[in-house]
């Protein structure tokens, strides 16, 4: 893998995007089983969102909590239902590749087999941290970063926010993977 790539390089590369089944967890009711699904799976990509302040020193909140197999996304309406126990059960058990930081403020808990991408990525030689970049170095297929700054607190999300954000958990597993089927680069002494 190389170890740096521009924002135009990226830019001229093929879109990703997840192309399984979508589901919105709303209710407190349908916690319970979405987290039972997920707990089946050997693997979960994993990402959130956040309303985006546009005034210094003004942060929210996680809204939307992302945990994706391969195949279907779960999309956690954090602004909406608590995180409950079955989602921390989950984290606390799974192996899961994502950013825990801002969960954590919501609410403590001990994570489980998480893998950071991003302490990750040096063992093969890439400087690069952003999910965006990762992507493109490892996968040579670029995410758009479209929706990022868009209300994640709205009342209904669009599809293209449900997309967006199931994309960037989902491909979360993909760079894992693919990270692990390539040989790791040697260090130079």
């Amino acid at each position: 893998f190389i170890d740096k790539i521009s924002t135009d390089q990226t830019a001229l590369l093929p879109a990703i995007e997840f192309r399984g089944e979508i589901r919105l967890v709303e209710h407190e009711r349908d916690i319970a089983e979405a987290c039972k699904r997920l707990a089946r799976e050997p693997l979960i990509g994993f990402d959130t969102e956040t309303r985006p302040s546009f005034r210094p020193g003004v942060t929210f909140r996680v809204s939307l909590l992302q945990l994706s197999t391969p195949t279907v996304c779960y999309l956690f309406r954090l602004n909406r239902i608590p995180l409950a126990k079955p989602i921390l059960q989950l984290l606390e058990s799974a192996d899961v590749a994502g950013d825990l930081r801002s969960l954590r403020q919501i609410r403590h808990f001990r994570d489980g087999g998480f893998v950071d991408l991003q302490a990750l990525a040096p063992q093969w030689g890439i400087g690069e941290k952003s999910l965006r970049k990762l992507s493109a170095i490892v996968l040579g297929q670029r995410v758009s970063k479209a929706q990022r700054l868009s209300n994640w607190e709205a009342a209904t999300l669009t599809d293209k926010q449900q997309l967006y954000a199931a994309t960037d958990a989902w491909v979360c597993i993909r760079i894992y993977e693919q990270l692990l089927r390539t040989p790791k680069k040697p260090i130079r002494k």
